[in-house]
């Protein structure tokens, strides 16, 4: 084997995911010229869930540079309609993303006078949700609470980067509970949601047992 592919075609898929983060998505990753953070193997899956489920809002609690928004954008604009991407964060000074689908709310994804906007935004439409935001166990928790009751039945309620929680602290894993364990939580609490571990296919996914699915009966 030519020595340039003997260490990374033998890593261990913890070690691939840290050092895809670290190494790729950090440092040098693009949506059509806007930096995202994104794994490849689950942004597939979510072109994936977007064509299955036809939301027509896609909301992301996150948004960093805007790469993902875009994405979705591009997404919507390929299934054509009237379908729009709602990004909310702390702040969008770093925000680079211009569409016309995408709308962004800028503030403490707790704080109620964000949660009515969005609500304001989503209503009347089918709507996905994909948290990205703080990723510490309480707030995602309170995060699910507040926004799982915009999901609609057949549709997804994501969590992503629930991998810090099972990678160990010594290769660069959380060193307390994150969103994994959030969902654990939330699933206990709820019973309108069901894993679909199909979404985990791909196995090297930054979501495990993040893709909630809503179900369309109780």
């Amino acid at each position: 084997m030519p020595p340039e592919y003997a260490r990374p075609w033998r890593m261990a898929i913890s070690d691939w995911l840290v050092f895809y983060y670290r190494d790729v998505l950090s440092a040098d990753s693009h949506w059509m010229g806007v930096r995202s953070l994104k794994n490849p193997l689950d942004a597939w899956v979510y072109q994936e869930i977007v064509y299955e489920t036809r939301p027509d809002v896609i909301l992301e609690l996150g948004s960093a540079y805007g790469g993902s928004a875009l994405f979705f954008a591009h997404l919507l604009d390929l299934l054509g309609g009237e379908g729009r991407v709602v990004s909310v964060d702390h702040s969008h000074e770093a925000f680079q993303a211009e569409h016309r689908r995408i709308s962004t709310v800028t503030g403490d994804t707790r704080d109620p006078a964000v949660i009515d906007r969005v609500r304001e935004l989503c209503a009347g439409g089918r709507a996905m949700v994909i948290h990205d935001a703080s990723h510490d166990a309480d707030v995602v928790l309170e995060d699910l609470r507040s926004y799982s009751p915009l999901v609609a039945p057949g549709c997804y309620l994501i969590v992503e980067d629930g991998v810090g929680d099972l990678i160990s602290p010594a290769k660069g894993g959380r060193t307390s509970p994150g969103p994994f364990a959030a969902v654990g939580h939330f699933l206990g609490e709820s019973h309108e949601f069901e894993l679909d571990a199909r979404r985990e296919r791909h196995i090297a996914t930054y979501s495990p047992h993040g893709f909630l699915r809503r179900r369309t009966s109780s």
